[in-house]
């Protein structure tokens, strides 16, 4: 069992030697997190046919005749109306922008900051164990290294994203469970996406609420920085991230003990 004072502790006592390394790496991972109207645009002539007085009751077509005798030409004349209207092509202009750079986004998330925030979790496991080795951070790009993170990685976002479709609090939930990814991946890289995600699972039960309550632990300590002008958060931030990591070997210890793991698995040193 493990309590967040005894994690903060042992957190706080390794920064009083690396503070300033972490504090770079920390904003590392904290940049690759994972922060009068012109009228309606839609031509007057697509609702005629909810206009009353233009229907037949006599029976047979609800347009009346001079509806039905251009209803073949509505859909291009609709067409027409829309391309020659100048708010929606303006619309158009920033939807394909916005696009254009969600999909820039999605790129830059998938192909560099997963490999930083793997090193990065890597530099705050190695520091705990006392080597803060800065060269850490690379250990993502690394040649044998690089692909398996990024396929990894982008399983554990897309199983997130599909319980967050099914509801906010299993997506939370889930976002717990699989925490511990990028951590297993700093140990082993090439462990496979689904042992990852297996072995994060295995580590996160019956931890969740506490991991939340840590999380919640912080609030008060962002609060502070962000009197600050919001400068006094990012001096928070490698607090945070240590004490996770004092977490990680908690977890990790033991489903070493429970044998659901070894350390060869994890590219461990047998202690």
């Amino acid at each position: 069992m493990w309590t967040r004072k005894e994690l903060k502790t042992r957190a706080k006592d390794v920064l009083r030697t690396s503070y300033w390394k972490a504090f770079l790496v920390s904003l590392i991972i904290g940049f690759v997190g994972g922060n009068g109207g012109s009228g309606s645009s839609i031509p007057s002539n697509l609702f005629n046919g909810l206009d009353p007085d233009t229907w037949n009751l006599d029976g047979g077509s609800s347009y009346n005749r001079h509806n039905a005798s251009s209803g073949r030409d509505s859909f291009t004349e609709i067409f027409r109306d829309l391309m020659d209207n100048e708010t929606l092509l303006i619309i158009l202009i920033f939807v394909v922008i916005f696009l254009g750079i969600m999909l820039f986004a999605m790129a830059f998330r998938i192909f560099l900051c997963y490999s930083l925030e793997v090193g990065g979790r890597r530099y705050f496991v190695r520091n705990a164990q006392g080597d803060n080795n800065l060269n850490h951070i690379e250990y993502g790009f690394r040649k044998n290294k690089y692909l398996a993170i990024v396929k990894s990685m982008l399983w554990k976002d897309f199983l997130n994203f599909l319980w967050f479709l099914l509801l906010i609090i299993p997506g939370i939930v889930k976002s717990y469970a699989y925490r511990m990814v990028p951590y297993i991946l700093a140990d082993n890289a090439n462990i496979g996406y689904k042992r990852a995600v297996e072995l994060s699972n295995r580590m996160t039960a019956g931890h969740k609420f506490k991991m939340w309550v840590l999380d919640l632990s912080f609030i008060g300590w962002y609060l502070l920085g962000c009197i600050a002008l919001f400068v006094g958060v990012l001096f928070v931030m490698p607090y945070e991230n240590a004490t996770k990591a004092e977490l990680y070997l908690v977890l990790r210890q033991n489903l070493l003990d429970n044998h659901e793991c070894s350390y060869e698995e994890l590219d461990l040193i047998v202690q």
